[in-house]
């Protein structure tokens, strides 16, 4: 059984005992960590200089001293205490030459709403404390055989920005409120706010992050890091505690494409008891790095979907500056705008009465004393003064009024919701202007966290991806004044391997990445 070194809200520290005690009899050399990719790490092993266990330590080093002290960034929201157990067992198997491909030890961090065998899972709320799953996730399964190495779980937004109104993003009642790692008073976005942070800090090598519409994308942008959200159903969606069967997604966030095609390669994976599983048969790639290609943008076509008004001055110039680099790579780049909007609305009632149907079977299966969305709904009424300090739950109640998903109200707002966005939206323009991929700037610069007007994210056109269930991917490509942004990439379904290529040319092109500098704030 896993246990876990549980993060007080009010202190927002780990206790490392039992990482001091195992220190004393294993002192590891000191291992940067900054910026170490999946396969500087791979190289390192296999050449024998470093092990998954000195890696697994030097990590577990960095959180305690970046997360719990120094910058405090709460990232982390628990510690998985079988960490360096399971490090252990892959350097066995690597010193047996069993290794199990290019994931063979190499330690991940997982958002808090992915079940993960005798770790808590709650989504950030303080009602689902007592709840830890009995087994793996289907895609967390998938990544242990391919030898990964569980770190720990990140913070992230209460309910995935899912409970109420004015949320703030990166805050939740068992987390408390995690910092963006370019500036502390910035906000992360969310809801995969602990992951796009640690990943941007280096606590991890990569790290899991879900996405419903933006959760990766928007994080990702803001934290100066890569993050990819899948087509729906390539990877699993059992055993994440739910929000939209039409619409949620895990996804791998990194530092570089190249990780992120990576941990992508061990995630995917068809799973015949997930309702979106079958669309994917033969549709994951064997090994999503083989679509590094560094020449990608030659002969591709792309549009680029601009924002009016635009994001920020800063956003423009670096989203026309990788405009001018892809061309000059050999892409043809045109301007384009979307046919058919309107989607929200539509999106929001899905939402609504997917959230209800979905919540509710998952904490009838769970080990929660919650068992409905009703007994969330009184719980948190009468544990008001911890779980809804900042803002309400006014998703929630609306959602528990709403009835079964045979209702012709439901029905209309997702095939609305899917119309506008996916056969009306991306995917006419995709097959109007023969385009091989679509481009958008991803988000503006990160905002200061405010509990009481809660966020004031400025986003690029991501959301039509989410709503069509169609994969989107996030690199960086520039900053204002210390505070990064990305460029999206969008596609048709399952265009990943299209998508990774032509986000890995442009990375290389523009190589905006800088490590964070942990500053307190950052002059408007």
């Amino acid at each position: 059984m896993i246990t876990t070194h549980r993060r007080s809200v009010s202190q927002c520290v780990v206790t490392f005992a039992v990482f001091s005690l195992l220190a004393v009899r294993d002192v590891a050399p000191q291992i940067d960590v900054v910026d170490l990719s999946v396969a500087d790490a791979q190289r390192r092993m296999a050449a024998g200089s470093l092990t998954a266990r000195s890696l697994t330590r030097a990590y577990l080093d960095r959180i305690a001293a970046l997360d719990d002290a120094g910058p405090r960034l709460n990232a982390v929201i628990d510690i998985n205490s079988a960490a360096l157990a399971e490090a252990d067992a892959r350097d066995a198997e690597r010193k047996a030459r069993k290794v199990r491909g290019p994931l063979h030890g190499i330690p991940i961090l997982v958002k808090d709403n992915v079940d993960v065998a005798g770790m808590v899972n709650s989504a950030g709320s303080l009602a689902l404390a007592d709840n830890r799953p009995r087994a793996d996730a289907f895609f967390i399964r998938r990544l242990r055989d391919a030898g990964v190495v569980i770190l720990g779980r990140t913070n992230l937004s209460e309910w995935a920005n899912f409970r109420g109104m004015r949320s703030t993003s990166g805050w939740s009642s068992r987390g408390g409120q995690t910092k963006n790692p370019y500036a502390l008073d910035r906000n992360p976005c969310g809801s995969s706010s602990g992951s796009a942070a640690g990943v941007a800090a280096s606590l991890a090598v990569v790290a899991i992050g879900t996405e419903t519409n933006g959760s990766i994308i928007c994080p990702s942008s803001v934290n100066g890091v890569v993050g990819l959200k899948p087509t729906v159903g390539l990877v699993s969606r059992r055993g994440i505690i739910p929000i939209s069967i039409s619409q949620d997604t895990a996804g791998p966030i990194g530092r570089t494409v190249a990780d992120v095609a990576a941990l992508l390669t061990g995630m995917a994976g068809i799973d015949e008891r997930d309702p979106a599983g079958r669309s994917a048969a033969g549709k994951p790639a064997s090994d999503y790095t083989t679509f590094l290609d560094a020449g990608a943008l030659k002969g591709r076509r792309i549009g680029v979907l601009r924002q009016t008004p635009p994001l920020s001055d800063d956003v423009s110039v670096a989203v026309e500056g990788a405009v001018t680099k892809m061309r000059a790579a050999g892409a043809t780049v045109i301007d384009v705008q979307l046919a058919s909007r309107g989607w929200g609305g539509p999106q929001m009632e899905l939402f609504l009465y997917e959230f209800k149907d979905g919540i509710n079977a998952y904490l009838q299966g769970s080990t929660s004393a919650q068992k409905s969305l009703a007994a969330l709904i009184a719980w948190n009424r009468d544990n008001a003064a911890r779980v809804l300090p900042f803002f309400g739950q006014e998703f929630f109640e609306r959602a528990q009024a709403r009835g079964p998903l045979t209702e012709t109200a439901y029905l209309d707002a997702r095939d609305t919701a899917r119309r506008l966005a996916g056969r009306d939206g991306l995917l006419a323009l995709l097959a109007k202007e023969r385009l091989d991929a679509v481009i958008s700037a991803s988000t503006g610069p990160a905002w200061k966290t405010d509990y009481k007007a809660g966020d004031r994210i400025s986003v690029g056109e991501y959301g039509v991806a989410a709503v069509a269930g169609t994969p989107s991917l996030t690199i960086p490509i520039g900053d204002s004044r210390g505070l990064p942004f990305g460029l999206t990439f969008m596609g048709p379904s399952f265009s990943e391997p299209q998508l990774i290529g032509l986000a890995y040319a442009t990375e290389q092109l523009v190589n905006a990445r800088r490590p964070p500098r942990f500053l307190a704030t950052i002059d408007p």
